[in-house]
């Protein structure tokens, strides 16, 4: 962290922002990468998590050129973390001030039912839509997932886990809010995985739709031969 104290119209004020990857959050990057233009005060707010309204009344700007060459670091940190296959042997979460470590396997499998069969949708709509705009030709050489789905599929992914609730959707989703304190350099590993995964997944599911029509047609076989039995004199 780089902190410094800067002279406003009205004071000082205290800026504080991360200089290493992982001291940053995924909702801090989740904000930067939302913003449809991001200006050197946007990113300072962010990190720093001042409103820029307050940044407005600092009296020199150059006063935050010591952070711009941090922002512009991190920002090349983030590069080369999509491409990380390094993932996290546990993640600690900190809910209600009781912290909570959980375990994180190669394998991800998702449990209950419910998580697996949101997360697959999510990660089929994200690489649905690249599909479309970018078409089908090598789409795993230049795919990258959003930071929102990948908060999703997370969200999904450790709900139950960490909570210790029986799954349900809705609360699912708004442990996004939770997802978003992760250390990025934790949670988009985990997150790129489940998507490098998503061919499995997809077997998977052609793998239950098979069974299931396969069963259905011999139960209508049984029925024919069952009916034509009751003719048969």
């Amino acid at each position: 962290m780089i902190e410094k104290t800067l002279k406003t119209t009205d004071g000082k004020i205290r800026v504080r922002i991360p200089t290493l990857l992982n001291e940053l959050t995924l909702g801090q990057m989740m904000a930067m990468q939302e913003k449809p233009y991001l200006d050197d005060l946007d990113a300072i707010s962010i990190l720093s998590g001042i409103p820029k309204d307050h940044l407005h009344s600092v009296k020199n700007f150059e006063d935050f050129l010591t952070f711009g060459d941090y922002v512009n670091s991190l920002a090349n940190q983030i590069r080369y973390l999509y491409q990380s296959d390094t993932i996290p042997n546990r993640i600690t979460f900190m809910i209600d001030d009781k912290k909570i470590v959980i375990n994180v396997t190669r394998n991800l499998s998702i449990e209950p039912a419910g998580a697996f069969l949101a997360a697959r949708d999510i990660i089929a709509d994200e690489i649905n839509e690249h599909i479309n705009l970018y078409g089908e030709g090598d789409w795993q050489d230049h795919f990258l997932p959003s930071l929102k789905a990948c908060c999703q599929v997370l969200a999904h992914y450790f709900f139950c886990r960490v909570t210790g609730k029986r799954y349900d959707e809705y609360e699912a989703e708004e442990f996004c809010e939770e997802i978003k304190k992760l250390k990025v350099t934790e949670a988009l590993p985990v997150a790129r995985h489940f998507f490098t995964c998503y061919p499995n997944l997809l077997k998977q599911r052609i793998g239950f739709l098979r069974e299931l029509r396969q069963r259905w047609r011999i139960r209508q076989v049984s029925r024919r031969l069952k009916n034509s039995n009751i003719l048969t004199p």
